[in-house]
């Protein structure tokens, strides 16, 4: 299977269990309660791991928390290998800034 292959729902379901993540076959997402000042030096390592794996998620900033949204927009908008693995690098981005 190739990282930007479909998932099915079980598949998603059984990889987001253990993640804190949410979401379904269209797209995954978690939220993350840190200020602002230090969502914005995450977001610029969110950019660095993005550049390296060839995803880009969606970043939503606020005062108090920061939003992330992954789907495979090159596979058709679903969810893919490829989310999981960026999801996996932004938690260990978040642990590092913790």
């Amino acid at each position: 299977m190739g990282l930007r292959d479909p998932l099915t729902a079980e598949q998603v379901a059984e990889r987001l269990t253990s993640t804190g993540w949410t979401g379904d076959t269209n797209q995954i997402s978690k939220t993350y309660a840190v200020d602002y000042d230090t969502a914005i030096r995450i977001v610029a390592d969110i950019g660095q791991a993005a550049i390296e794996l060839e995803h880009r998620p969606d970043i939503n900033i606020r005062w108090d928390q920061l939003h992330i949204f992954m789907t495979t927009h090159t596979a058709g908008d679903v969810v893919t290998e490829l989310d999981f693995l960026l999801a996996e690098r932004i938690d260990q981005i978040i642990q590092a800034h913790a």
